[in-house]
């Protein structure tokens, strides 16, 4: 019973699930912590947020009506990303790309 390896031989699989699961976390605290501090605050957690969610709440900006205030833009951002990211998980498990938890059954 020969398997590929947990990790390494499914880093497409956790390379994507782990950044777009970053990536939306990123958004909700960017938009937990827009409530504190103003947009260009020098706070360093405040700019890894905005580094890490700029490019999704970019996107999101462009997938929305132009009424969603920007100030939920991140909140947009981060269902967006969990749906992707689960589209994207269930894609990789049906097409057979995921690690799995227990052996493939075999026909016997």
């Amino acid at each position: 019973m020969d398997q590929p390896h947990f990790v390494f031989g499914h880093l497409p699989f956790w390379l994507v699930t782990y950044t777009l699961a970053l990536t939306a976390w990123a958004c909700l605290g960017r938009f937990m912590m827009s409530f504190f501090l103003p947009p260009e605050s020098p706070n360093y957690i405040w700019r890894g947020f905005r580094v890490l969610s700029d490019w999704a709440v970019w996107c999101a900006a462009r997938l929305v009506p132009s009424y969603v205030a920007p100030m939920y833009l991140p909140l947009v951002a981060m269902c967006w990303l969990f749906g992707l990211r689960m589209l994207f998980g269930i894609f990789m498990i049906s097409a057979g790309w995921a690690p799995r938890l227990a052996p493939a059954a075999t026909g016997g």
